[in-house]
């Protein structure tokens, strides 16, 4: 991976100021007097959306939790990276500059940018919902480890043709800059080539905007149904695409029961509220007794999934009788929120 050159220490500035989404400490009291031991953790999300806000809430929450427990102090900035590589930048060099004992990314640009910023300090970068952790690169480092949300492709598949047997055509919806949606995608033609079942690439959307255009077209296209990884950029539209996909009768399957909360269809899935708690364990271990002591040293834990999360009111509006789902796993029923 190329070495990225850190912004200048006034765009760094800017972006303490400007890019940062919150931040807090535990609950445990501060005493000047007193040998409280203090860590410093940077929590960054790759943008502000329902699935890395939930994670991140979960991250700090937790955090909070662990410091109570232990008599410490955890104090940590919450950073979100707007979606942008250079903005990204200037909050890793922020961090590493800041003396942080860990730093938490979430989501696979900001956990890349954060490798790179902690090269040279090895301060340890433990990310949270990585799909695909190797074709990131962010595996076999000796700084480097987290959590996965590996997406369980063949299964969404099946329920897919579960919901509806005579499918003819699936919408392949995803963006090319996610690197998430790369394993994804190629195992869901895999799939769908083996069963001899039609589908239509729509893998070039960037932007909210163009994630809109072309839900445009996916429904002038013909397909019966969309199928998306834990695409940030398409979650990012959902709440405004899941009603015209509804409403033409596309039920969209998702990587993501934050997805789901928003409108789209279903889902098989990890809990990201159980991903962030899990993240925020292993960080909280980690500055504690070293990244060379933890269970998941040059590797990455990843996480359970099997919960089928649908959507009761897009459910009733395709038509669609969740019961059909029931040999899959657990049934988590949402309704549509904007959070």
């Amino acid at each position: 991976m190329k070495k990225i050159t850190a912004s200048a220490l006034s765009a760094i500035l800017a972006v303490t100021l400007c890019g940062c989404s919150g931040q807090g400490s535990s609950d445990s009291p501060s005493n000047p007097d007193s040998e409280e031991k203090v860590y410093k953790v940077a929590v960054v999300k790759q943008l502000d959306h329902a699935s890395l806000d939930e994670i991140a809430d979960a991250v700090t929450a937790e955090l909070d939790a662990l410091a109570e427990k232990n008599g410490v102090k955890v104090e940590y900035q919450m950073y979100s990276g707007n979606n942008d590589a250079s903005t990204l930048q200037s909050i890793g060099s922020d961090a590493i500059v800041s003396g942080v004992d860990a730093i938490i990314p979430i989501a696979t640009l900001a956990a890349q940018t954060m490798y790179v910023a902690a090269e040279d300090t090895k301060t340890p970068v433990i990310f949270a919902a990585i799909s695909d952790p190797e074709g990131a690169g962010l595996t076999d480092t000796d700084f480097v480890t987290g959590t996965s949300d590996a997406l369980n492709t063949e299964q969404i598949m099946k329920m897919i043709l579960a919901a509806n047997p005579d499918v003819k055509k699936i919408a392949l919806l995803y963006s090319p800059s996610e690197a998430n949606s790369a394993r994804p995608v190629a195992e869901a033609k895999a799939y769908l080539d083996a069963n001899s079942i039609a589908y239509e690439d729509f893998g070039s959307p960037t932007t909210r905007d163009e994630v809109i255009q072309t839900v445009s077209s996916i429904v002038a296209s013909g397909c019966d149904a969309v199928f998306t990884p834990t695409d940030n950029v398409i979650m990012d539209a959902e709440l405004t695409i899941a009603p015209v996909l509804a409403e033409a009768g596309i039920a969209h399957y998702a990587g993501a029961d934050s997805f789901v909360r928003n409108g789209a269809f279903a889902t098989c899935g990890v809990n990201y509220t159980d991903l962030g708690k899990e993240t925020a364990d292993l960080a909280f271990d980690i500055m504690v007794n070293g990244i060379e002591n933890s269970r998941y040293y040059k590797s990455y834990e990843v996480m359970p999934g099997g919960i089928i999360t649908v959507n009761t009111e897009t459910a009733a509006e395709l038509g669609i009788d969740t019961k059909v789902f029931s040999d899959f796993g657990e049934i988590v029923e949402v309704i549509t929120t904007e959070d």
